[in-house]
């Protein structure tokens, strides 16, 4: 389906994203990498997010945002708080470089988690939700043939550890097809709550 405009018929269309996003200073830390990067190999510095680890993409009718949240709250109250440990530099051949995330089985289980609202996230059988099953922190993306053999060169070599813990994650919205920076919808916690008390919560 064709987006147009940012609408379907009469509805505005987003683009969302749920992520993970590390304390500040190990936003601080990866930043100044990325900085270094961009300067050094002349790449793009319009990163339109600080450093996160993405869960899933997708778009979405502005008027079905409440229900999404509504159904957001039940998975994140009912998700454990995990600690992510980053090591060292990964890349897809030709075209980004990025941190390794070494604690994936935690992050995917979240994923999962994340499927079972995959009715909400699907705008229409063309646009359905990527869920992310390589998660990791992008250092620069796009890159051209010289600036991928330059970057991986060195930084294959290079050494980075960092650790957070991840209580929550964050839905993050801009118009569909905008190039403008994602805003923050709203944060929702992981209280490892059983289902039954916190179905009773939402509907009681």
């Amino acid at each position: 389906m064709e987006l147009n405009n940012f609408t379907i018929g009469q509805f505005k269309v987003n683009e969302y994203l749920i992520v993970l996003k590390p304390h500040d200073e190990l936003v601080n830390k990866i930043k100044t990498i990325r900085d270094e990067f961009v300067e050094k190999f002349q790449t793009s510095s319009a990163h339109y997010l600080k450093p996160h680890i993405a869960l899933v993409n997708f778009f979405g009718l502005e008027i079905g945002e409440e229900r999404l949240i509504n159904r957001l709250v039940s998975i994140s109250m009912g998700l454990i708080p995990v600690k992510i440990e980053l090591k060292d530099f990964g890349s897809y051949p030709s075209h980004s470089i990025f941190i390794n995330v070494t604690s994936k089985l935690h992050l995917l289980s979240i994923v999962e988690q994340l499927k079972t609202a995959q009715s909400l996230l699907k705008l229409s059988k063309d646009n359905k939700p990527h869920f992310i099953e390589d998660p990791h922190i992008l250092i620069s993306r796009r890159l051209k043939v010289w600036q991928y053999e330059q970057g991986w060169l060195e930084f294959s070599h290079r050494h980075f550890t960092g650790r957070f813990i991840a209580d929550s994650f964050l839905l993050l919205k801009r118009k569909a097809t905008s190039n403008k920076a994602f805003q923050i919808v709203k944060r929702f916690e992981f209280q490892n709550l059983p289902v039954s008390t916190f179905q009773g919560k939402l509907f009681s």
